[in-house]
């Protein structure tokens, strides 16, 4: 196990402090900045409002995995349908087209766990949904190259930093910069000469869905696969050589490998879930697209349920990946929904439109008249322990969506109460 001298003096100083914890108290924890402001408005030691509803202000130690006395059934097994379950579901979609696709699981009661679906097979551009399979990438290389020790792991998260370059170029999606020293909070678009930790490109990848750094979080975690151990001290310099003298085609294989196969070992098939293409242009330079992009209902289901039994990558991984979902900038969509106001929301959404202006149609964000996708991954967690999981994938056109998912939100959380 390979341990670097300033790591090991990290260690030692964080034991000799009491150390807070992601997400809201997980700046010492975890280095993301803005969680710093965020806690410090909770304590009112900053002026400003903390506009968080009452089910995002959860600590470190009061998330937990739901599944793991179910660890030892497969993803199947625990999603069998519920003939009445199911009933109740077709209700909430009637005179609704197949454009809306949908997977549900309560387990509230872990003796009575319930499923039903709605076209759980069908395939959608997942958008920023795909961002779930970079996570994973990123998880299973900190594995790889520190198997026996999660501390390492997560000390490479906080102390390892690198530089946006051309990958985090480019995307309207601004991302929080927050000065602890002047108390002053920047909201911007990446740049290419900024530089973060890898835990704060984590973060604006999952909290704000910032494409640039769901870009650079994917090149790190190919960065990983290629020099294993050694990348803990590679250089700038370094990963930059390697990407202009690499062929692209290597990279590119490299690229679908790294986030596609982690997939595939949690019994995930291509036709159910894969990414085919960074998020950004600017990634292009250097890495090609293969395969194309899709989403299932079915597919994600599966990594929800893994998720929550401890086996996506390993238990400790797993739980780390459930609080960065944990959506502690702001709700939208699906989780905005006034009923899980209460309720804790693990959350992904993600869109993709098109438009067409020679149909003399009405077509603007999100609502493309050629394709506009929608989707929502959500694990709602209810203070009186009404738990479930939720992918809702749609393809409306010429309309946002996003009023459809809150509605639809509203309706299931209603449905699943009412037992």
């Amino acid at each position: 196990m390979k341990k670097t001298a300033s790591y090991i003096i990290l260690l030692i100083l964080c034991s000799a402090f009491t150390v807070g914890y992601y997400p809201i108290d997980g700046y010492e924890y975890t280095g993301i900045k803005r969680l710093k402001r965020l806690e410090l408005l909770k304590k009112g030691e900053i002026k400003g409002d903390l506009t968080l509803p009452s089910g995002a202000l959860k600590t470190y130690s009061e998330i937990k995995l739901n599944l793991l006395t179910k660890s030892q059934d497969s993803a199947g097994a625990v999603m069998r349908v519920d003939s009445a379950f199911q009933k109740e579901v077709n209700g909430l979609f009637r005179g609704l087209d197949k454009s809306y696709s949908l997977t549900i699981l309560d387990i509230s009661d872990l003796s009575a766990i319930r499923y039903a679906s709605r076209n759980e097979k069908a395939g959608y551009q997942p958008g920023s949904v795909g961002k779930l399979a970079v996570l994973t990438a990123l998880f299973t290389q900190l594995h790889k190259i520190y198997p026996d020790s999660w501390e390492d792991r997560t000390a490479l998260l906080r102390n390892k930093s690198v530089k946006a370059g051309v990958w985090g170029l480019t995307d309207e999606h601004t991302i929080p910069i927050y000065n602890i020293e002047k108390n002053t909070l920047v909201k911007r678009q990446v740049i290419a000469s900024d530089v973060f930790t890898l835990y704060e490109w984590t973060d604006h990848m999952m909290s704000v869905s910032n494409n640039g750094a769901a870009s650079i979080v994917w090149r790190e975690a190919m960065l990983m696969a290629a020099f294993g151990d050694k990348y803990p001290e590679l250089t700038q310099e370094e990963a930059d050589t390697y990407f202009k003298e690499t062929p692209k085609k290597e990279l590119t294989d490299l690229g679908n490998d790294v986030v596609n196969l982690p997939l595939r070992d949690l019994g995930i098939s291509t036709d159910e879930w894969r990414l085919g293409s960074f998020f950004t242009k600017g990634a292009n330079t250097y890495v090609g697209d293969k395969g194309g992009s899709i989403g299932t209902p079915l597919g994600l289901m599966k990594f929800l349920v893994q998720l929550e039994q401890g086996k996506v990558v390993d238990e400790r991984s797993s739980l780390e990946m459930k609080r960065l979902m944990y959506m502690t900038d702001r709700r939208i969509r699906y989780a905005q929904a006034p009923a899980l106001k209460d309720a804790a929301v693990y959350f992904k959404s993600g869109s993709l439109y098109k438009c067409d202006r020679s149909k003399g149609e009405p077509c603007g964000k999100y609502m493309g008249n050629v394709q506009n996708y929608m989707n929502s991954v959500a694990i709602v967690e209810h203070p009186d322990n009404c738990t479930y999981m939720v992918v809702l994938m749609t393809n409306v056109l010429r309309k946002n969506s996003a009023s459809d998912h809150m509605y639809l939100a509203g309706n299931i959380d209603k449905l699943i109460r009412k037992k």
